[in-house]
């Protein structure tokens, strides 16, 4: 099963990301990007890639672990960028500390349990908004996104969350995303 290790913005701050997607899309050139859907905002903090199942309990354990040692943070979805030309995101602001020691806690949680992790990198919060499969001017997007500040909200768990590729071939297709465990953080219950 192909797992990652996320945190799930809220429903309200969804709805406030909704508003200003429905802004992007009516940029000129938006209807040549691939947009996530809100099922598929999150900000991952360790992807794993394909898992076998029978870590899935030692996994979980872990991770577990890793929630109950990192204190609950306050966060925002706010401004965003680009990697490249190809991909747009949103960025985040208040708890970025915290955000990525869960992060770097999820990823030696899942080495840990025996996951053949990636090559580590330096963690940089983002939600991905939408894709291209060709170079684009993503700059008119940015600058929008710029200026975009959600409502704090607390972050309180950690999830894990299995991908679900796409298998119908139908274009357009994207993902689908099932969180398979929820760990509060801090110990809370």
């Amino acid at each position: 099963m192909r797992l990652f290790a996320a945190v799930l913005p809220p429903r309200a701050v969804g709805d406030e990301l909704a508003l200003l997607v429905e802004e992007l899309r009516a940029l000129p050139g938006a209807d040549e990007l691939r947009w996530t859907g809100r099922p598929g905002w999150h900000y991952t903090l360790a992807f794993m890639g394909e898992v076998d199942e029978a870590l899935l309990p030692d996994l979980s354990e872990r991770l577990a672990r890793a929630a109950h040692r990192t204190q609950p943070f306050p966060l925002r979805v706010h401004g965003g960028g680009r990697f490249g030309r190809r991909a747009l995101w949103a960025g985040a602001a208040g708890g970025l500390d915290d955000m990525r020691l869960i992060a770097e806690r999820a990823d030696a949680a899942a080495r840990r349990a025996g996951v053949s992790m990636d090559e580590h990198r330096r963690y940089q919060a983002h939600l991905t908004l939408a894709r291209s499969r060709v170079d684009r001017d993503l700059r008119p997007f940015v600058a929008e996104l710029e200026r975009f500040k959600s409502s704090r909200w607390e972050v309180t768990e950690l999830h894990l969350v299995r991908s679900n590729l796409p298998v119908s071939g139908v274009p357009g297709e994207g993902p689908r995303y099932e969180t398979v465990g929820s760990w509060p953080l801090g110990g809370r219950r």
